[in-house]
C-alpha cells in the first residue's frame, strides 16, 4: 500500500507540473505548436535516465525514492519518459529489432488509437 501511495502522490505532483509548464510555455511561445508537451517529454526523458541511473545502477537512491520520482512524478509529468528509457535499455541490450518495434508501434499505434478515439467520440 505504501508503494501505491508513493506513486499516487508523485503522479499528482507530476500532473500538476505538466499542466503548469504547458500553460507557461503556451503563454510565452504561443499555442500554434505543442511546445509545452515537447518540453515536458524531453525534460522527463532526461530525468528518468538520470534517476534510473542514480538509483538502479549507481545505487545512490533508495527504491522508494526512485519509484516516487519515476513511476509517480515522471509518470504523471510524461509517460514518454518511460518509453524513452525502456527503448534505450533495449538498444543497450542489443535488442535492436525490439527497440525499433517499440518505437514504431508506440508512435504509429498511439497516433492511430488517438484518431480512433476521436472518431468514436
Amino acid at each position: 500500500m505504501e508503494r501505491l501511495l508513493l506513486v499516487a502522490v508523485g503522479g499528482g505532483i507530476g500532473s500538476a507540473l505538466r499542466y503548469a509548464v504547458s500553460v507557461v510555455v503556451a503563454r510565452g511561445l504561443g499555442s500554434d505548436f505543442p511546445y509545452g508537451t515537447l518540453l515536458v517529454n524531453l525534460v522527463g526523458s532526461f530525468f528518468i535516465g538520470l534517476v534510473q541511473e542514480l538509483g538502479a545502477e549507481a545505487l545512490l537512491l533508495p527504491d522508494s525514492t526512485r519509484l516516487f520520482i519515476t513511476t509517480g512524478m515522471l509518470g504523471g509529468f510524461t509517460t514518454y519518459s518511460t518509453f524513452s528509457y525502456e527503448t534505450l535499455r533495449l538498444l543497450q541490450a542489443g535488442a535492436w529489432p525490439q527497440a525499433w518495434i517499440n518505437v514504431v508501434v508506440t508512435t504509429a499505434g498511439g497516433l492511430g488509437f488517438c484518431f480512433l478515439g476521436i472518431a468514436v467520440a
